[in-house]
């Protein structure tokens, strides 16, 4: 039987979500739009659901979502209603039933009230919303059928605090880096970063969240720092400029290696790691679930082993082809 996800309830906490095409094929390259439709779905289910996207990344077969899920969700009637505006627009039967409620009554009606809250403050109701519209919208234009999503999608839980979300959301920009597509994020539209250097004010909020400065061009000059990419040209030894095979020789040979050059290796720990945070946040989550865990566990922290993120913990002890 299929074990619930780890999840923590009562407080603030983000999730780092990864669901993959069927058969890994590259079918959000075969679409014209599809990359820019489901990044769309992506801030109008998070908001439907009452989540905030720090950032996400659309690829071929792929996709990240950072999101944070705040600690309560009670949202007002009114909110609700806008919320269902969002989804399913003005003229849908439902949503005028909610508004005339609203309008007459003061109030909705306690059980489409109930329906539309309990979608709410939740990331797998949240994935559950944007992998179904997404699917329907995909095999329509593409006139394909059946699912179009593998397995589930694996998630993180990581600590809510911009030092262990700032190096996830650089992970997660710097995916079109790591594959080859783009030398610098802000040239890959289907990116976080990229809306918000285009001006987009729901990816500056969601960036400016998890980093110190709180003005956009300030904190734009460190998470370009934070991933090691320059403002300028390029010069030999560019940090920007070293494959995963150059990175991986100077941490092998002891060399110093910048947080933005980890980060242009594949770090399971950051996709697999099941928890991610610090120590006592890893213990703290896994003892909530203790009962998932064999009598012989004893804590549920364990180091990532092979990158200098000393700071962080996952509960997963990840070795094989841990860092590529």
């Amino acid at each position: 039987m299929r074990q619930t996800r780890l999840k923590l309830q009562g407080r603030s906490v983000a999730y780092h979500c990864v669901p993959r095409v069927v058969g890994g094929l590259a079918l959000l390259d075969q679409v014209d739009k599809a990359k820019e439709t489901l990044a769309s779905l992506i801030w109008q289910k998070a908001t439907f659901c009452g989540l905030e996207v720090i950032t996400y990344c659309v690829m071929a077969d792929h996709f990240h979502v950072l999101v944070r899920v705040p600690a309560t969700q009670d949202p007002t009637d009114a909110e609700v209603v806008e919320r269902m505006e969002l989804v399913y627009g003005k003229k849908a039967d439902r949503v005028q039933l909610a508004r005339a409620s609203l309008r007459e009554r003061g109030r909705v009606e306690a059980g489409l009230r109930q329906a539309m809250v309990q979608r709410m403050g939740d990331v797998s109701e949240f994935m559950k919303e944007l992998k179904q519209a997404f699917s329907i919208w995909f095999n329509r234009l593409s006139g394909r059928t059946g699912t179009l999503w593998s397995e589930r999608f694996r998630s993180v839980v990581v600590e809510d605090r911009p030092q262990v979300l700032s190096i996830v959301a650089a992970y997660i920009d710097l995916n079109p880096v790591r594959a080859s597509l783009v030398s610098d994020p802000k040239d890959y539209p289907a990116c976080g970063y990229a809306e918000a250097v285009a001006g987009d004010r729901r990816a500056r909020a969601g960036l400016l969240s998890v980093l110190t400065a709180k003005e956009w061009k300030l904190a734009a000059a460190e998470y370009r720092k934070l991933m090691a990419i320059g403002g300028g040209p390029s010069r030999p030894g560019d940090p920007s400029t070293l494959d995963r095979a150059q990175i991986k020789r100077l941490l092998a040979e002891g060399g110093d290696v910048s947080l933005g050059q980890v980060l242009r290796l594949r770090v399971r720990h950051l996709t697999d790691g099941a928890i991610l945070g610090s120590e006592a946040f890893v213990n703290e989550v896994w003892a909530l679930h203790r009962d998932r865990f064999g009598p012989k566990r004893r804590t549920g922290a364990r180091p990532i082993r092979g990158v200098p993120l000393r700071e962080l913990s996952v509960l997963r002890d990840l070795r094989v082809k841990a860092i590529t």
